[in-house]
């Protein structure tokens, strides 16, 4: 068999040129091994894996890390161990089935905690079966759109975390030169933020407090600037560029910037407390807790809007993609059809996928009338909840994936929940059989619209490679199945173990979020539609000056520490791609700067797991290790500046590696 290319062909990032092709990595008629005893047994067993211990720590520590670069990373060192040859192909489909593992997670940790935060029961067949049906409904929506998101819209959307765990499966088959820079970024990225994260030896998060200058900016008037000064997150800004990291940036200055001290300057004269989900009055609030309060929910607002704009101007594309399933479901494809699609673009037949949907619809309202209501009319009205929001905001999660590789699905979800709570009161189901009812809905469309982001870029990093799609799909399922019972035992054992109320009881922010949220409108309490109503028409007035809606939304949403370094990455992107007037040297620098961002995120997802599990066995109780551990020098004002001035050698950093490229 001939060697693979050592590298990604150069039109891998960018959109085609009229009449240009894309061809991956294993050519459609030379593919490599892929389904195997070696890849199903390792994919299942990390699917498992870590579902249990991204469920555990996320409920534990409040910390919910992606699977898939981790996965990627063993299952490149499990092959080179092996003595594996042309392994590649293989170690997408372990990537794509254990990676099912962090959006299931996802989707059950945010929502079914918090039945028994509100004091109520669930049981293990409704935490595995949420999960479960919500998985497969993720798989099978996003099917019909995998050529469009992957193939049409090749280029134009920058795939973050795809692009990383591609290059970490690439430069781990190819070794070399490239294997070399991955490697050596992967330990930098690492070591600085596991150093953050354990030893705290600066802060985490710099916010503009820790200047005297601005400290008054901050306190007065409610006008803070905050970044999270981690490797990993700077590198995701590289890769997403700064076209789309600007947008998302934007949308963080309007709500810190405009939002958060406007809310201010008028909350001071008043003397009540405003909202279901406040406990404060205005004027005593911080700067982050105004914007937890009120303006996040116009960022929710925006999300929802935008979807439906994207679904509006999606709505060929999906009337496509029925139109297709309508035809293959009634006429079927003759052999020569089927024999004609290449092999790296060959999906479930959509006439299967219908009949899938069908059969999980059916499934779900059993579930639901027989697992969680008691009656009928409940049941259908659940189920079409499920099936309306689950569907139109799955591409609005697949987008917002392929953007900024972030899916706000907790937002959706809480969306969804809101939605699912006035709908059921006004079909007269309330009260604790309500609030279960609904948490449970919530269950299965959050991990419907996780699964669809996380499913997404299994599919890019497969087109980029040129592993078969219809293969992806199917052991996808597989792996769902596993980490949802993986899940369900997990959350049961913990709730026993320790609880998610009390003294001593797990962290489960989100949970604890969505429960604040539930209880008051099953209460016929108001939620702030308002602010959903402001954030509506920001996304229709982006829309009409032409800048992407979704991606301003994402970026009102997003806390702005995570956003301005995005920005700070796709800044040294853009310099970097600008940094010399030979154009062949400036694409070699663009694209080692790409690499050595990827070993920035894969460095800093392997670190955080690690960190996350050393916090969870009280690493920092050890004599040996407590001195060195400064967690308060790290939450001071010095701390902070230390933390700036990381930040900046950390950026200069990638610059100059970047553009320590040649040309051959």
């Amino acid at each position: 068999m001939e060697p693979l290319k050592s590298s990604l062909p150069e039109n891998a990032y960018r959109p085609l040129a009229p009449g240009e092709e894309y061809y991956p990595l294993v050519p459609h008629d030379k593919p490599l091994p892929e389904i195997t005893g070696w890849s199903l047994l390792w994919g299942l067993l990390f699917a498992a894996l870590f579902s249990m211990a991204a469920a555990y720590l996320g409920l534990k520590i409040g910390q919910v890390f992606e699977a898939a670069i981790p996965i990627a990373i063993l299952a490149v060192g499990l092959s080179v161990f092996s003595g594996r040859k042309n392994a590649l192909s293989e170690n997408v489909i372990i990537q794509s089935i254990g990676a099912a593992s962090g959006v299931v997670v996802a989707g059950a940790i945010f929502t079914i905690p918090a039945i028994y935060i509100l004091g109520l029961k669930a049981t293990f067949f409704q935490i595995f079966l949420s999960s479960l049906f919500g998985g497969f409904l993720g798989i099978l929506f996003m099917i019909p759109f995998r050529r469009y998101f992957v193939k049409e819209m090749h280029g134009n959307f920058p795939f973050p975390e795809a692009t990383a765990t591609t290059e970490v499966l690439v430069a781990g088959e190819a070794g070399g030169d490239q294997a070399k820079v991955l490697l050596k970024a992967m330990a930098i990225g690492g070591i600085y933020d596991f150093i953050i994260g354990t030893f705290n030896w600066w802060a985490e998060v710099f916010t503009s407090r820790a200047l005297p200058v601005f400290k008054g900016f901050a306190n007065n008037f409610k006008m803070l600037f905050s970044l999270n000064v981690g490797a990993a997150v700077m590198g995701l800004g590289y890769i997403i560029g700064l076209k789309y990291a600007a947008i998302i940036a934007a949308g963080s200055f309007i709500s810190w910037f405009v939002f958060v001290p406007v809310v201010s300057y008028f909350g001071q004269a008043i003397p009540v407390i405003v909202g279901s989900t406040a406990d404060l009055l205005i004027k005593d609030m911080t700067a982050e807790q105004i914007f937890a309060n009120y303006v996040r929910h116009i960022g929710i607002g925006g999300i929802a809007i935008a979807g439906i704009i994207g679904i509006l101007k999606s709505a060929k594309i999906i009337g496509g993609a029925f139109k297709l399933a309508a035809g293959e479901i009634f006429r079927g494809k003759s052999k020569e059809q089927q024999n004609s699609i290449l092999r790296t673009d060959r999906d479930i037949p959509m006439g299967v996928v219908g009949v899938l949907i069908a059969l999980t619809a059916i499934l779900v309202f059993l579930f639901f009338r027989f697992g969680v209501v008691e009656n009928m009319l409940h049941a259908l009205v659940g189920l079409a909840i499920v099936l309306i929001i689950a569907f139109l905001f799955t591409t609005v999660a697949a987008r917002a994936t392929a953007i900024v590789g972030t899916n706000p699905v907790s937002g959706m979800t809480l969306m969804t929940l809101i939605l699912s709570s006035i709908i059921l009161t006004r079909v007269g189901l309330s009260g604790t059989t309500g609030m279960v009812s609904a948490l449970v809905i919530g269950g299965v469309v959050c991990t419907a619209l996780s699964m669809a982001g996380g499913f997404i870029t299994d599919l890019k990093i497969g087109y980029w490679l040129g592993t078969t799609p219809v293969n992806q799909q199917r052991f996808k399922f597989l792996g769902t199945l596993v980490s949802a019972a993986s899940v369900g035992l997990v959350i049961m054992m913990l709730n026993e173990t320790y609880g998610f109320v009390g003294k001593d009881a797990l962290v489960a922010p989100q949970a604890n979020a969505m429960a604040a949220v539930i209880k008051p409108l099953m209460s016929n309490q108001p939620a702030p539609w308002m602010l959903y109503i402001i954030g509506g028409f920001f996304a229709l007035i982006l829309e009409m000056i032409g800048i992407p809606p979704l991606a301003f939304a994402l970026g009102m949403y997003i806390p702005l520490a995570l956003n301005a370094p995005i920005l700070a990455g796709g800044i040294i992107a853009h310099l970097v791609s600008k940094s010399s007037k030979d154009a062949a040297i400036s694409t070699k620098r663009r694209e080692r700067g790409t690499l050595i961002a990827s070993g920035f995120i894969a460095g800093g997802a392997i670190m955080g797991v690690i960190s996350a599990f050393l916090k969870f066995v009280n690493f920092e109780d050890l004599k040996m290790i407590k001195p060195i551990i400064t967690k308060s020098w790290a939450e001071s004002d010095g701390g902070q500046v230390l933390a700036l001035i990381m930040f900046l050698i950390i950026s200069i950093y990638i610059y100059w590696d970047s553009k320590r490229a040649k040309t051959e």
